[in-house]
């Protein structure tokens, strides 16, 4: 197992209606330890084999049949309202801010991630998000917070260049330590800058991890 990409042997229950890149994944998947307990090419049965199986980790295709349109995520939603704490990983052909913003409401915003499937073929990045997601950590594609960052910033305008990149960062799924590696600053300095950013986006008390969650989602909506 390659050290950087997390702990191995997940139970994953994959939706993907995408017969090649479905068994792609479940190839990937194994390469880097994990199994998947079910691969299903529909909403309904991936509900089903959620409720059988128990997985550690979802994997969800955005879109799937019968309507083609968003019924995976839909499933996925409702699927952690049933189970809060369930992990789930979707994927999506198209940057959706609607679609992530609203993975990231369901439950309390942690274990969940947001990836284009393009993101697949970087599988060091894939797998990592893999693992954050799973040990109840949020992703959100690099690609969705870089469209983000060129629309309006209405709740972010208090934020200065510097804390604006931080919080892009976290919603990356970056930890305090890569970000002080992408920024090159000290662990003190990022600490400060993340105060700054709740304070300043006047979030209610809450534990660390939720707070970095709602600002996250401020973000999203921004």
């Amino acid at each position: 197992m390659n050290p950087r990409t997390g702990p191995a042997d997940l139970r994953i229950v994959l939706a993907e209606d995408g017969v090649l890149l479905r068994e792609g994944l479940i190839g990937l998947l194994a390469r880097f330890g994990h199994r998947v307990v079910a691969a299903v090419g529909d909403a309904g049965a991936l509900r089903t084999a959620v409720e059988e199986h128990e997985p550690d980790l979802v994997v969800t295709d955005v879109r799937m049949p019968p309507g083609q349109t968003d019924e995976g995520l839909r499933a996925a939603v409702a699927l952690r309202e049933r189970r809060p704490g369930l992990p789930v990983l979707v994927l999506s052909q198209y940057v959706q801010r609607s679609y992530a913003a609203e993975l990231l409401d369901s439950g309390d915003g942690s274990g969940v991630g947001y990836l284009l499937k393009d993101r697949i073929g970087q599988i060091e990045e894939f797998t990592a998000a893999l693992a954050e997601v799973a040990a109840g950590g949020t992703v959100v594609d690099p690609e969705v917070v870089r469209q983000l960052l060129r629309r309006r910033r209405d709740p972010l305008e208090r934020l200065t260049p510097r804390e604006r990149e931080v919080l892009a960062l976290m919603a990356e799924g970056r930890s305090n330590a890569a970000i002080c590696r992408e920024l090159v600053v000290s662990d003190a300095a990022v600490g400060k800058h993340i105060g700054n950013i709740l304070m300043k986006l006047d979030l209610p008390p809450a534990g660390e991890t939720h707070r970095r969650v709602l600002a996250v989602l401020e973000f999203l909506r921004s």
